[in-house]
């Protein structure tokens, strides 16, 4: 379930990089996709 949430956060920073702001991609993306990385790692 988590792993779905953490997707759904990357998906909707790369769309708000694209479509806002770049600054997103560092806010919200790249630790979304970190936390993805840690979770898959860890299971």
């Amino acid at each position: 379930m988590e792993v779905f949430f953490l997707a759904c956060v990357v998906v909707a920073g790369v769309y708000g990089a694209a479509t806002v702001n770049r600054r997103i991609l560092l806010v919200q993306a790249v630790p979304a996709a970190l936390a993805l990385v840690a979770v898959l790692l860890s299971a």
